[in-house]
């Protein structure tokens, strides 16, 4: 193998390996969990130790702006953003529905078809007056501002249900410096489901600034780690350092003897 070579393979394995010891041993500020349901005891190699309960948001049926019945179950195992809006409004659901639009236009993954890839993250905008946004009033409006239903539902049901869902299961209520209406959810509220359905943030979706954190938020619990799934690198840790030891003396090698001019032939 040729010195460039090695140099090469050196840095591609070391700058992700520090990365990851980096981040073992300060860690990452990860968008917190919200709303404990219960706290769970238990004793392991003889040490007390406790297990929070997050609340997962219950399951909620609906019927998106295709007219096609769905559920938050159906999107098990993906990101979820929620807003909630009115067709008719015009004051922030414009605003808001833009800046979300913003976000969809933002998703680079596509398949082989061309479509954005909607096995990530799912964007949900649910009417506040069911009554009036039908599905057919509601695919006129994503057609408006260009929502693709691969990746972005307009949802309309019962209004019980989803004024229920709004106050008691994404407790909006607890969260907006105003006290929600509980018989009209007027909100500029998004709300960030994890891949578990437990609630991990609150946005202004008609703040740019917290729609750019809601982003960002977005990639970090994409890429957050199931913590009961062992990680290979949990099983290397302790071999971790004497690697990287010996990366960066090999790096150190290369470098000196490839700077290291050849010594010059004695004239005969």
């Amino acid at each position: 193998m040729s010195k460039k070579a090695l140099l090469a393979l050196c840095v591609a394995v070391l700058i992700p390996l520090a990365f990851y010891l980096i981040a073992s041993r300060y860690g990452v500020a990860m968008p917190p969990r919200y709303f404990a349901d219960s706290v769970i005891t238990t004793m392991k190699d003889g040490k007390q130790m406790t297990d929070t309960v997050w609340h997962r948001v219950e399951n909620i049926p609906l019927v998106n702006q295709l007219g096609e019945p769905v559920s938050l179950e159906q999107d098990s195992g993906k990101v979820i953003v929620i807003d909630f809006f009115f067709t008719h409004c015009a004051s922030i659901c414009p605003i808001l529905t833009r800046n979300i639009k913003r976000m969809q236009d933002g998703l680079k993954q596509r398949n082989d078809a061309g479509r954005i890839d909607a096995s990530i993250v799912r964007f949900m905008s649910i009417s506040v007056d069911p009554l009036h946004d039908s599905p057919s009033v509601l695919k006129r409006y994503a057609d408006r501002y260009g929502v693709n239903s691969d990746v972005w539902w307009l949802l309309t049901g019962q209004k019980k249900t989803i004024y229920d869902f709004a106050l008691n299961e994404l407790k909006l209520g607890l969260q907006d410096s105003v006290s929600v209406d509980s018989n009209f959810v007027h909100t500029d509220y998004v709300t960030l489901l994890d891949k578990q359905h437990v609630v991990r943030g609150y946005y202004h979706g008609t703040d740019t600034t917290a729609m750019n954190k809601l982003a960002d938020d977005i990639v970090f619990i994409m890429l957050e780690k199931d913590k009961h799934r062992k990680s290979v690198f949990t099983e290397l840790r302790p071999l971790m350092i004497p690697i990287l030891v010996i990366l960066i003396g090999t790096l150190i090698g290369v470098i000196y003897f490839s700077r290291r001019s050849p010594d010059k032939k004695l004239p005969s």
